[in-house]
Order: structure tokens, then C-alpha cells, then sequence
């Protein structure tokens, strides 16, 4: 049985949609691949099982869409990951394949048809939809289901019989440890690899050690919805893993795609285990962290164990606002965790949202403040400014609909380029403040900290990977942009 996981391209005036990293979505003028970690683990884990697979990222592959087509030839089954913005153009990509290859099953997955699996049935003509964030084992049942007419597995839905139907609510009862190492070969590893403005050092990969985050109460990630319990791989797992990148592939730099990072003795173990074998001279580890996780011990001991990269999920300046979002933080713990950080070694990158329906342009212009403040004393390097979106299964969306402070439910807005939901603030208000955000890279004092700390070709190469993205971002928010009346 052949089997395709991939993304098909979607051609689009707005730029290049990162769809790999499925918590936000963006369409980006100056894009950044993401190593789409859960299809990779279940190509991985299908071919593993004995099955011909094929990876066919036509986003990444910058192929147009009758390019990517022939990879569909001769195959059984196609999984497709989706997301909110897109999930309209999937229905329409799916009806086209099933007319050009009508024996192909098609499966889609994601938190969208998590939220929302009987929507893409009645609007596709889809074969399966994976609900849950395991959705590599999940299309592994189907496999074995449509080959070997084994048991399906609780959390997919499909059709019977002209009816809709389902095996039940997905359970996330799978042993992460059991799972292959990622055949990089097979996923293209380099197609997110030396072009990731995200990595100091090249080549860089991606880990995810966890599923997803430890403390998963934030209101507004989506990835809340498909994974509700957090579990993780074991550290010895992980360093293996590291020991391998660095051998077969000469890996220099690694970000772990976990939605936090896990911590306590987990992370102590990890990071000694670092120290021990040597990897911590020999690559360096980024990942996600909350902001009141950590010790200055533990920074210390993760700097030592070779940590840079570590992003900060800011969100808001205002309190009022992060408990609404159920954080679980207080403001002054931002700078206070970005200055430990720093002094241990470490490059903190900060995440701010704009758009909040309950913030005032004078809350937001707090967080930005607050963010330049960061920078002007060097605690942070890097940031990323995004326009909240509610997506659908998120406790913030459920919120929205009580209150009315939805605009539309048309998906195709959802995409961050204009507010979905009703502020006190006007859309160019909303662009203009995440476009300040930005132009913080260009104050001086910045400027000047950054040529004086280049020592090697990597971090010159870095700087000029960073001027490249900015320069992206600032036209993605600019306010010759649509915005909603």
C-alpha cells in the first residue's frame, strides 16, 4: 500500500501560508519552513510498519499546485494536515483529487477537524478525518483498518453507508516512547534546514520530544484542542536522538518543537545528560518555555548544557489581560525571567499578541513598552508580533460566540491579517501597533548590540536571516492590508 502525507500548495496573493507549525497560521511575504514534526513522525512511523510512503511537501518544495499533483500517482491513501485559514481551500483540493484519483483515500487532520470533524465531512468529499494531536498513530489504525480490516482506533471519524460516523473521542493513551526516530532522509529534512531564520547556527532541525504543553490552560492556543494532557518522551531518548543528529547529519543547531519544554528533574536530567556526553559543545538546543518555570539555577544549568534560543510567551503587558487568558503569570515575571535568562547565557525571543476585544490602544501600547523596555536593557533578542486569532475549539472562541465578539466566521479571514475579533481599537490601530513591535530591530541601540556581538560567519549569517524576516513581517502587517469593516 502506498501512502502520501504532504502538503499541497496554495497559491495565494497573500504570500506563503506556514501551515507545518500547527498552532498559528500566517501567510508570510519572507517565509520560514517549519519541520512539520507530527507528519514526519508518521511517515516515519508508517514506513516503519512496512508501508511505501511518500513525503510531498509542495510548500516547502515552492511547487505550484499541477506540479505537486503527480505525486498523488499510484496512491492509496493521502494525509493532509490542515489548519483554520485553509481548511476552505483543502475542501476544494480534496474534491479535485477525488475526481482525478477516486480510489484514493483521503484523511485530513488537525486542530481545525478536531474542533470541527463532521464540518470538512459535509463540505468534502474526505475519506477519514484524525481527531486528537495523534494523529500519526491515528493514520497508522487507518492503514492497518483498509489493508488488514483492523479495529479502528477511538477518535476517527469517516463515512459508512452514506452516514457519518465515528469511533469515538480520541484518547492520547499512546506510549510516545515506542515511536521510530524520525527518518530525516524520507521528510526532507534539509528543505527546513539551512533557509530557517530561526537557527543561529546551520545546519538546524527540529525535535518535539513532548505533547504538547505542561500547563495547556492558555485560552487562545489551539493546540489546547488536540492535545487537553501533556506527555513526553524520556530525556535518554531525546539526547540519543541529539547524538544522532549530530553524527549522520552534522547538525549544529536543534529546536524542540514542544509547546513547553518539559522541566523539573526531566530537564536536569536532560541538561546534565547534555553535559556528560558532550553535545553541549557541539550544538546548541533551542525550545518554548513559561516565563515562571525556572530557577536561576536551571537557567544556569541549561546554558551550560548548550540552550541559546529560548521563546517567551509574553502575550500581554497588561494583567487584566493575561489572567483572561488564563497565563497563569504575572507581569513582572517577563523581565525578570528574560534577565535570568540572559545572564545564564541565554537568547530569549518574545511573544506578543495584539487585538485583545477587552484592550484599549493605551493596554496595548503598555505591552510594547514593556517590550522595548526588555530590549533597551538587553534581556531579550528577538520577538514576534502576531494579531490574536479565536480558532475554533479554543476556550477564547467559545468566549467570542457568548459575547458576540466575533466579526465573521468566514475561515478564510482567520489568517492574521486583520482582527477577527471586536476591540475597543480600530484594525489600522491593531497593524500599526504590531508593526511597532517590529521596528524595535531598528532602534539604534539595538542595532549597534547586535554588530558588536558578531564573532563568527554564523551569527553575521544569522543577523542577516533576522534584517530578512523583519523587513517580511513589517509588510505582512502593513496597513495597505485588507481589514474588516
Amino acid at each position: 500500500m502506498k501512502i502520501c502525507v504532504g502538503y499541497p500548495p496554495l497559491e495565494s496573493d497573500k504570500g506563503t501560508p506556514l501551515l507545518s507549525q500547527n498552532r498559528q497560521f500566517q501567510w508570510f511575504n519572507k517565509p520560514t519552513y517549519i519541520y512539520p514534526m507530527i507528519p514526519a513522525y508518521a511517515a516515519t512511523l508508517l514506513k516503519e510498519n512496512g508501508y511505501d510512503v511518500v513525503w510531498a511537501d509542495g510548500i516547502a518544495e515552492q511547487l505550484s499546485y499541477e506540479e505537486w499533483i503527480p505525486c498523488c500517482e499510484g496512491v492509496d491513501i493521502l494525509a493532509l494536515e490542515t489548519k483554520t485559514p485553509v481548511v476552505k481551500q483543502h475542501w476544494k483540493i480534496i474534491d479535485d483529487l477525488k475526481t482525478r484519483y477516486p480510489n484514493m483515500a483521503v484523511v485530513l487532520m488537525g486542530d481545525h477537524v478536531t474542533a470541527l470533524p463532521e464540518e470538512s465531512m459535509k463540505n468534502s468529499r474526505v475519506d477519514f478525518i484524525l481527531t486528537g494531536g495523534d494523529y500519526d498513530f491515528l493514520l497508522l489504525s487507518i492503514a492497518d483498518h483498509l489493508l488488514y480490516g483492523n479495529k479502528l482506533e477511538p477518535g476517527i471519524w469517516y463515512k459508512e453507508e452514506g452516514s457519518i460516523v465515528n469511533t469515538g473521542k480520541f484518547e492520547l493513551n499512546h506510549d510516545l516512547n515506542t515511536l521510530p526516530l524520525i527518518d530525516r532522509d524520507l521528510t526532507r529534512w534539509e528543505l527546513y534546514s539551512v533557509h530557517n531564520g530561526n537557527f543561529t547556527s546551520t545546519p538546524g532541525t527540529y525535535t518535539m520530544v513532548g505533547r504538547d504543553c505542561w500547563y495547556h490552560k492558555c485560552r487562545f492556543c489551539s493546540w489546547t484542542t488536540t492535545y487537553p494532557n501533556f506527555r513526553t518522551r524520556s530525556p535518554e531518548s531525546l539526547l540519543d536522538e541529539i547524538g544522532m543528529l549530530i553524527e549522520q547529519y552534522g547538525v549544529k543547531s536543534i529546536m524542540d518543537d514542544t509547546g513547553t519544554f518539559p522541566v523539573g528533574q526531566w530537564l536536569r536530567t536532560f541538561c546534565t545528560g547534555m553535559i556528560e556526553r558532550g553535545y553541549n559543545k557541539k550544538v546548541e538546543i533551542h525550545c518554548n518555555m513559561r516565563v515562571n518555570a525556572l530557577t536561576e539555577e536551571d537557567y544556569k544549568l541549561m546554558g551550560k548544557a548548550g540552550f541559546r534560543f529560548l521563546l517567551v510567551g509574553m502575550e500581554s503587558a497588561n494583567q487584566q489581560t493575561l489572567d483572561r487568558l488564563d497565563k497563569g503569570i504575572k507581569v513582572e515575571d517577563v523581565a525578570s525571567a528574560c534577565k535570568m535568562a540572559k545572564e545564564a547565557g541565554l537568547n530569549p525571543h518574545l511573544t506578543v499578541m495584539m487585538g485583545h476585544p477587552w484592550e484599549t490602544k493605551e493596554d496595548a501600547q503598555n505591552t510594547i513598552n514593556l517590550a522595548k523596555h526588555i530590549f533597551k536593557k538587553g534581556w531579550a533578542d528577538t520577538l514576534q508580533g502576531t494579531i490574536m486569532v479565536p480558532y475554533p475549539g479554543t476556550p477564547l472562541f467559545d468566549e467570542c460566540k457568548e459575547n458576540g465578539w466575533l466579526r465573521t466566521e468566514d475561515w478564510d479571514e482567520y489568517d492574521m491579517r486583520q482582527p477577527i475579533m471586536k476591540c475597543p481599537m480600530t484594525d489600522e490601530d491593531i497593524k500599526e501597533l504590531t508593526q511597532q513591535l517590529y521596528k524595535i530591530f531598528l532602534s539604534p541601540n539595538y542595532i549597534f548590540r547586535k554588530l558588536v556581538s558578531i564573532r563568527t560567519m554564523d551569527d553575521l549569517k544569522f543577523i542577516k536571516r533576522g534584517i530578512r524576516s523583519v523587513v517580511g513581517h513589517l509588510t505582512d502587517f502593513s496597513n495597505n492590508k485588507k481589514t474588516c469593516d
